[in-house]
């Protein structure tokens, strides 16, 4: 019963970011709300598949750690620029050959490891949080096109919640500050339920049981530009992913070797690979799991086992998925500006590590989040290039995330006179 309990902690603590990835793309690319919930529902299943395949430990896949992986918020700003500018099938063509082309290279990811050090992934994790902003800002107006669009009503319920996740971040603590976001959303939920603006149709026509329809909402297709951008977001969740099955290493006191990270890479690509096939998105370990091992002291695999069953499980019951998809646009505007901000936090905590070391680090840094940033609130100014060079040029994320790996080489792994001379300086100290 201990590990059961334990087992939904887990599933309490990462709901939140599992329902809400579904929640903010599929709203953004205009899925109907029965297209909502089967997406909100695939989701959840899916987080637990790709769970169980991390947690487990054979010659093939799984990192054998008590991690839990959901769906990645570093994917959601490139998700829904392929879905305005491709379509929805082209989200889910990017995620299935990202996810292929994971498989294919996580033996060899461990050497390309070097190529993403963290004033690049920091980088791009900065331009993704910011190019995700004016997204929030839309939702707490109402969603774009919305015929009550900045009323005040949703502008109530937006600063509402958002102020609701302030104070219960700020004074509450453990467990229920980590559920702060959910509890928030659900306090805005219940506001505009006073409102009458919360539909709850979408719940009295969901199915009580379905099963696993592959292609459901799109048939694939395939375009270099998204499988390209797909593939950088995927090569940055390996990165953070890394420094989770570390902390998860020493606080299971089990040394993981080069074989395990490449079975832990594969495994992830292996549940995008699937979870594209079914129309579900890209998935990444979820760090605040790694803080409830940490607090619980309960380190078996038995117990997140137990939460993927139970992933598992809620997935087949679109109903319960259906829940999720009530939430007013503005509410979930609130919580994105929080946490569309963290991501933004996040990129900044990871900089802040090496901005200071060089130069040239400040200089990285600063053209890549200044070309990302420009080219996604400026995407026509390199309208008259070739297609060929705007297939690089035309996203953000992409330009950004480009210009920090070239710049990363050139001034940091390239050979230079300042590092032969730290180089030397380095040997004669050895000596002496």
């Amino acid at each position: 019963m201990k590990s059961v309990v334990l087992g939904f902690q887990h599933l309490l603590a990462m709901y939140a970011g599992a329902i809400l990835v579904p929640l903010i793309v599929g709203q953004a690319i205009g899925l109907t709300s029965t297209q909502l919930t089967y997406l909100v529902s695939i989701d959840i299943l899916m987080c637990g598949i790709a769970t169980i395949l991390q947690i487990m430990n054979n010659k093939f896949f799984g990192i054998g750690l008590p991690v839990v992986l959901g769906c990645t918020f570093t994917a959601v700003g490139p998700m829904i620029s392929i879905g305005d500018k491709y379509g929805i099938s082209a989200i889910y063509g990017a995620v299935i050959a990202s996810g292929l082309i994971i498989v294919l290279i996580s033996t060899f990811f461990g050497k390309l490891i070097k190529f993403f050090p963290p004033v690049v992934t920091g980088s791009v994790v900065t331009i993704i949080g910011i190019t995700l902003i004016p997204v929030a800002l839309n939702n707490m107006g109402g969603g774009f096109g919305a015929p009550d669009f900045g009323s005040i009503t949703n502008i109530l319920l937006s600063f509402g919640t958002l102020l609701s996740i302030i104070l219960l971040y700020r004074f509450t603590t453990g467990f229920l500050r980590s559920i702060s976001i959910l509890l928030g959303m659900a306090a805005g939920t219940v506001a505009a339920m006073m409102f009458g603006i919360v539909d709850f149709g979408a719940v009295k026509e969901a199915s009580a049981f379905h099963l696993l329809t592959p292609f459901y909402l799109a048939t694939p297709t395939f375009h270099l530009v998204p499988i390209l951008t797909m593939t950088l977001v995927a090569m940055v969740s390996l990165v953070e992913s890394t420094g989770v099955y570390f902390a998860l290493s020493d606080i299971t006191e089990k040394e993981i070797t080069e074989k395990d990270l490449e079975k832990g890479y594969r495994s992830e690509g292996l549940a995008s690979l699937i979870g594209g096939i079914f129309n579900a998105f890209p998935y990444t370990t979820f760090s605040q799991n790694v803080g409830l091992v940490q607090m619980s002291g309960v380190k078996s695999r038995k117990v997140i086992l137990i939460t993927a069953i139970m992933l598992v499980s809620l997935g087949f019951m679109p109903k319960i998925a259906a829940m999720a998809t009530v939430i007013p646009t503005s509410v979930l505007g609130g919580a994105m500006v929080a946490m569309f901000g963290m991501v933004i936090s996040q990129g900044i905590k990871m900089l802040s590590k090496v901005v200071g070391e060089s130069q040239e680090n400040a200089m990285i840094i600063a053209c890549s989040v200044g070309l990302g940033l420009g080219v996604s609130v400026v995407p026509d100014i390199f309208a008259s290039l070739p297609a060929s060079i705007q297939m690089l040029t035309s996203n953000g994320i992409v330009a950004g995330s480009l210009t920090a790996i070239v710049l990363n080489i050139m001034f940091n792994m390239l050979p230079s006179k300042k590092r032969k001379r730290a180089a030397q300086v380095r040997l004669t100290e050895q000596e002496v």
